[in-house]
């Protein structure tokens, strides 16, 4: 029959072991959920690089279809022109999209201050 000091340190060293072998399967299902992020990342990454040379190809072909009616150099130029005034109108939005979301300066923030 072991003592009471006997049994205490089993019992610790029981626990520790307990708590080592959670603290590692913690860690290898940590390790897991990052390695499925990664693929996933990578995955979206070349997605989006397709998707580039996918939107370059329709670009083209919209080009080459305008290249039927008007001489080759026209063509692209009309696209390129398009692709100019569509960067414009997207610039356009965000920047009025930024300044709605950005804080009053000092002077309007006490101008729209209530004054009693």
């Amino acid at each position: 029959m072991r003592g009471p000091g006997e049994a205490a340190k089993h019992l610790v060293d029981r626990v520790r072991s307990m708590v080592l072998l959670e603290v590692q399967d913690a860690a290898n299902k940590l390790k897991l959920k990052v390695a499925a992020v990664g693929l996933g990342v990578g995955l979206l990454l070349g997605a989006a690089v397709f998707g580039l040379f996918a939107l370059g190809f329709a670009l083209a072909t919209i080009a080459a279809a305008i290249a039927t009616v008007l001489s080759t150099w026209l063509a692209l130029l009309v696209v390129t022109g398009a692709l100019f005034l569509l960067v414009g109108v997207l610039v356009a939005i965000g920047i009025g999209a930024i300044r709605k979301g950005t804080a009053p300066a000092p002077e309007q923030a006490t101008d729209a201050t209530p004054r009693p």
